[in-house]
């Protein structure tokens, strides 16, 4: 009787420990597929805000003959007030990059949109300018413009102290020439800006570009041009006093 009850255990045990082990599999199983599900969701969600962060078809038939030119391109930026944190691209597409033609805040932004404002220079001791020439037509400007020759020139500081003196100058703004130059500029609709960006170890850009239009979301549709862009800056930083 007693082995047959020791039998009985043993079955059972064996029993209960292939139940488990296939309970165990199959929760291992589910688990690759959820995670499996989760990848495709998350390039579904990519695609989806690849569309929303593209320029329209209309857009780009309608500025054809400009984009076929060198170094031009057209681009999206999103209000950043209200797309901030409804994306999963950092910022919320509100920043664009002209040399890496990215909206991610994380790959090297040169300009973005916040509260109807254009800004430049967001982190660390970068720094940058903008000037509008009104509603003056994108094709004509160049580097032999008025308004461009000051930021052409300019050579970006590489002592710390100096490139942080030019962050509180174009924070404030000035006026060389007639022409006013700050960091952060209203957005108008059919207007030119200039746009001059550097960012220590990355870039120094110089960028044209005209808001063509205000899409029903509130972001602004882009054509741009670069001008030039110059060697890349390197930042001397100051040494801690012994």
């Amino acid at each position: 009787m007693t082995e047959r009850i020791t039998m009985l255990t043993i079955h059972l045990f064996s029993v209960f420990a292939l139940v488990l082990l296939i309970s165990i599999n199959a929760g291992a199983q589910d688990r690759a597929v959820i995670e499996k599900e989760i990848g495709a969701l998350r390039e579904q969600l990519k695609q989806k805000e690849d569309e929303l962060l593209a320029p329209s078809a209309e857009d780009r038939v309608r500025f054809a003959q400009f984009l076929s030119q060198r170094d031009t391109g057209i681009a999206r930026l999103m209000p950043r007030e209200k797309y901030r944190d409804k994306l999963t691209i950092r910022e919320g597409g509100a920043y664009y990059s002209f040399t890496r033609q990215s909206n991610s805040y994380d790959r090297d932004p040169q300009i973005g949109l916040d509260q109807g404002s254009l800004n430049t220079g967001f982190a660390g001791a970068d720094f940058g300018f903008l000037t509008s020439l009104g509603d003056a037509p994108l094709e004509d400007v160049g580097l032999a413009s008025q308004a461009v020759a000051y930021l052409a020139e300019f050579v970006a500081p590489a002592p710390e102290p100096s490139a942080r003196e030019q962050q509180r100058r174009t924070g404030a703004g000035f006026i060389d020439a007639g022409h006013t130059y700050r960091r952060s500029l209203p957005a108008v609709i059919n207007h030119t800006y200039i746009l001059r960006s550097i960012s220590y170890d990355r870039f120094d850009v110089l960028i044209a570009f005209r808001v063509v239009r205000e899409d029903t979301d509130g972001s602004l549709i882009l054509l741009w041009k670069k001008l030039k862009e110059f060697p890349t800056p390197f930042l001397i930083r100051q040494q801690a006093q012994q």
